[in-house]
């Protein structure tokens, strides 16, 4: 069963078109007029070996928030909706992922259950166009439309850019190992007996 998606969203201030094939080799197409956000992108392409094409296009003459909010949304859904009833997969990863100086931790849990804890120490407002704050606001907003746990934590480091690069390769380490199949499991992995409910 290929486990891929397309959703489109289209409002008054974006209009986001996304392609996630969970199975893929990190090939990635990514353009949303961020150029650091593309670069986040991409490394989360790389690192979780998802196939990833992203077109945004938004209102940056007001500023990148509604982009970056609306392309983690959209990101969020796709995975909801190529995990599917979630059936077999692993389900729970985590990952450490050094950067120069930077160290960060993600761990993730395909629950069905949104919840995002973030612990990060930002020390600039901004990596070029991509206010650091909204480096936050974007894993939130990926978790909530995923429907996964996602705790982030940058252990230490004295740049932003370095920080958020760990954090996002961190974030695809732990949803490679997260949405693997178990050839040994029936079912999901839940005593619940569902993870979509």
């Amino acid at each position: 069963m290929t486990r891929t998606a397309t959703i489109e969203r289209q409002t008054s201030e974006t209009s986001v078109r996304l392609t996630l094939h969970l199975d893929g080799a990190g090939q990635h197409s990514i353009d949303t007029g961020i150029g650091f956000l593309d670069h986040m992108l991409t490394h989360l392409a790389v690192h979780s070996l998802f196939d990833l094409d992203v077109l945004a296009e938004g209102d940056l003459h007001v500023d990148a928030h509604h982009t970056i909010e609306d392309v983690a949304i959209v990101l969020g859904q796709a995975l909801d909706r190529a995990l599917g009833d979630r059936h077999g997969i692993q389900r729970m990863g985590h990952a450490y992922v050094p950067m120069d100086e930077a160290l960060a931790f993600v761990a993730v849990d395909l629950s069905g259950r949104p919840y995002c804890v973030v612990d990060a120490a930002w020390h600039t407002t901004a990596i070029g166009q991509m206010p650091t704050f909204l480096v936050d606001h974007f894993l939130e907003s990926f978790a909530v439309h995923g429907r996964l746990n996602l705790h982030a934590r940058v252990e230490y480091g004295r740049d932003d850019h370095h920080q958020a690069e760990a954090v996002i390769k961190a974030l695809g380490r732990a949803l490679r190992l997260a949405v693997v199949r178990d050839e040994r499991r029936e079912g999901v992995p839940s005593t619940k007996g569902t993870l979509t409910e």
